[in-house]
């Protein structure tokens, strides 16, 4: 059993931690930690009520939306454990090459007419640098600006040079994502591939280029605790804007085809400790929501959740869009459009 940091019951302990996050103060690692340990379920939902305040204090009712194309699906030269578009492993993900503007404008059609704010090309290969792919990739953004019907953004792995970034932000591009996935401890039993500072790296010239930072990280790969606060809080040592939260799905061929699921109260928990530490920041729920949270899904926006990303994932199908908006209006929360 946990006990409060001062000589408190644990409600009066979450309420003066959620009191201080709410008035815009730093929490520390210890009030963190000590967050991330409770386990009663009261407690828990204690902890949501501060969440979600700080939810409506910061974003008011309304919820963003965004969405994913994948263009270039498999085949990834990356060794990360928990991806089943890496080469390394034998999964039934897809595979295909770069694909063309026409599929892309249609995604973004459709992401439109959903409500869907903004959309997000992904690629799976470990990065980008000068030469033909940068050209086609900045092409397709060029198009979905010229479009109009969403914001461009894009997740298209390590960006080793600040030119790189810049000649996105030229082309349009709103908002990159590149998660840390993991605390810096742990990371390294992720991927062998690349590393830590590489990440760090890309969102540093992303954030010198003026392009929004989306960075968050999985929970349920075998990390602890510990690692999730740590991950959390190098997210506000760097300033992202968005920050994704995404529960591991294990797939077949996989290491971590075998890994137990995260049991939904902790993901909640978990969300919540992020809203706090995170007060300013847009926090997205993405992919493994459906199949770990279950009935809990609505639970991700008193757990403080802002955005949510809607349609099918990179290599998983997600429940239909219409069930998602449907679920956000009957909160009484609106959709941002």
């Amino acid at each position: 059993m946990i006990m409060p940091l001062v000589d408190m019951t644990h409600r009066e302990e979450i309420d003066r931690i959620g009191r201080k996050a709410r008035d815009g103060n730093a929490l520390s690692r210890d009030e963190a930690l000590w967050l991330l340990g409770l386990e009663e379920r009261t407690d828990i939902f204690d902890l949501l009520t501060w969440s979600n305040r700080i939810r409506e204090a910061h974003h008011g009712n309304r919820i963003r939306l965004c969405s994913i194309v994948n263009v270039k699906a498999g085949g990834c030269a990356e060794d990360c454990k928990f991806c089943a578009q890496s080469a390394s492993y034998q999964t039934a993900s897809p595979r295909y090459g770069f694909i063309d503007t026409a599929p892309v404008l249609q995604a973004a059609e459709e992401a439109a007419a959903n409500g869907v704010a903004s959309l997000g090309i992904v690629a799976a290969w470990k990065g980008l640098n000068e030469g033909p792919m940068l050209d086609a990739v900045c092409d397709r953004l060029q198009a979905l600006k010229a479009q109009g019907k969403v914001a461009p953004d894009a997740s298209l792995g390590l960006i080793a040079d600040r030119r790189v970034a810049e000649r996105l932000a030229e082309a349009g591009l709103k908002c990159y994502n590149h998660n840390l996935e993991t605390s810096r401890r742990f990371f390294p039993e992720q991927c062998s591939t690349h590393g830590y500072d590489d990440r760090v790296q890309t969102i540093r010239h992303l954030k010198a280029a003026g392009i929004r930072v989306c960075s968050g990280g999985i929970l349920g790969l075998g990390e602890s605790r510990e690692d999730r606060c740590d991950l959390a809080l190098a997210l506000r040592e760097l300033e992202v804007d968005v920050v994704p939260v995404n529960i591991l799905n294990p797939i077949e061929g996989t290491p971590y085809a075998q890994l137990r699921p995260l049991a939904p109260l902790e993901a909640l928990k978990t969300i919540a400790v992020f809203r706090l530490l995170l007060p300013r920041q847009e926090i997205l729920v993405a992919g493994g929501r459906a199949i770990n949270l279950r009935d809990l899904q609505g639970l991700i926006f008193m757990a403080g959740a802002s955005a949510l990303m809607v349609g099918n994932y990179l290599t998983t199908v997600n429940r239909s869009v219409e069930e998602d908006l449907q679920m956000i209006r009957d909160l009484g929360l609106e959709p941002e459009v």
